[in-house]
């Protein structure tokens, strides 16, 4: 069984930093499980005292049942794979796939078995007597993952394989590594920094800031539900607008209003939401996600109407920015996501006055930069925030 359990898992450095702060997390057998967040969150220090490769300050790892906390790497049964691939270079691909089950002295033909098979899932038969520097960083990824693969270990931990590839190989290697996953049924934990890997890759995705685990749920649930403001402005691509609004009743319902704008609050953004009430008169943080917004038609309510700053066209789609004559978002968690230069070049752009926004519209839009245009807004799709507490308000 590969089930890995973490108990209150904690590491503190030597210079007082918190680096993972009491992390629980279940990992069933088989199940492909993504660590995420920005530099410095703790994945990589949680990722490491799983592997054994760093000392763990308190709680436990169990693996199987069976607390590991005392146990070397070796003993451990898990493969671990790096972004760099650490590849022999005086070694052909077999030798490089091989080395650690020579090393564990493993029969020569067994040896032969584990590595013609992973070579053959990994389409790496043609180049079993190449050296890596005859290989692209494709192929090198992918030895690197055949000597984890033919050790048939407990369970991958995977350290931001994909991020010394280019874009367009990295969206290829992303798909390889899903589908080998899932062949194998091998339990994974991976780490890394990009939330579209994230969210494309794992089953359960844990998102994480500060040490501490902000959520974890489904990529759609994350998507869908974000628990606060730092998940919903670190989830989704472009990100979530966030503008300060405030909450008033209005015939028997609720709207919110920011800026010279007002939007009703209704049906499924309503019901779902029983805490909603207990806002009215009240700002709170609303968010926005730049798909929920696009070309108004004419008799549309709900809807923003405003000037066109900048239009990005991206072929399939197009991104219009704009601002909103309302206060910005500018919390701790939205400024951990965004980052200091990036809240400033926006309070630039917009002036000085007002929040960013950005929406994603079909490729046919009519608007133009500098012109008005008017955007229908899902509000059965809105995001409503505490504004001192950050949570998401349900």
């Amino acid at each position: 069984m590969g089930t890995i359990e973490l108990d209150r898992l904690t590491k503190v450095y030597a210079d007082g930093t918190r680096a993972v702060d009491e992390l629980d997390l279940d990992v069933a057998d088989g199940e492909f499980v993504v660590f995420v967040g920005p530099s410095g969150c703790g994945k990589t220090s949680a990722l490491r005292m799983i592997a054994g490769l760093e000392d763990i300050t308190a709680g436990e790892v169990r693996v199987a049942g069976e607390v590991v906390n005392g146990l070397p790497p070796r003993a451990r049964d898990m493969a671990m794979i790096f972004q760099n691939y650490a590849l022999y270079p005086h070694m052909n691909v077999f030798e490089n796939m091989a080395f650690g089950l020579k090393m564990r002295g493993i029969d020569r033909g067994e040896i032969k078995r584990r590595v013609d098979g992973a070579a053959k899932v990994l389409g790496l038969s043609d180049v079993l007597k190449k050296r890596p520097r005859h290989l692209s960083g494709g192929q090198r990824q992918r030895v690197a993952m055949g000597r984890a693969i033919v050790r048939e270990p407990v369970a991958f931990l995977m350290d931001e394989p994909l991020s010394n590839l280019d874009a367009k190989l990295r969206v290829q290697m992303r798909a390889e590594i899903a589908r080998i996953q899932r062949d194998l049924g091998v339990t994974t934990i991976y780490v890394t920094h990009d939330q579209s890997e994230a969210m494309t890759l794992g089953d359960r995705v844990c998102v994480l800031r500060g040490g501490l685990l902000q959520q974890v749920d489904r990529p759609q649930v994350l998507y869908d539900r974000p628990a606060n403001l730092f998940v919903a402005g670190f989830i989704g691509s472009p990100a979530m607008n966030l503008v300060e609004a405030e909450l008033v009743a209005k015939e028997g319902g609720l709207a919110v209003r920011f800026g010279p704008h007002e939007l009703a609050v209704v049906g499924e953004g309503a019901a779902a939401r029983p805490a909603l009430h207990a806002y009215t008169g009240r700002k709170i943080a609303l968010g926005i996600r730049p798909e929920d917004l696009d070309d108004a038609p004419a008799a549309e309510e709900s809807r923003l109407d405003v000037t066109v700053d900048i239009r990005e066209d991206m072929g399939a789609e197009v991104y219009l920015h704009f601002a909103i004559d309302a206060p910005p978002v500018t919390t701790a968690e939205v400024r951990d996501v965004l980052g200091e230069e990036a809240l400033a070049a926006a309070d630039e752009q917009t002036h000085h006055h007002g929040s960013p926004f950005i929406a994603r519209v079909n490729r046919g839009t009519g608007a133009r930069e500098g012109g008005p245009v008017q955007l229908a807004v899902n509000t059965r799709l809105l995001h409503f925030f505490d504004l001192e507490t950050g949570a998401g308000i349900s």
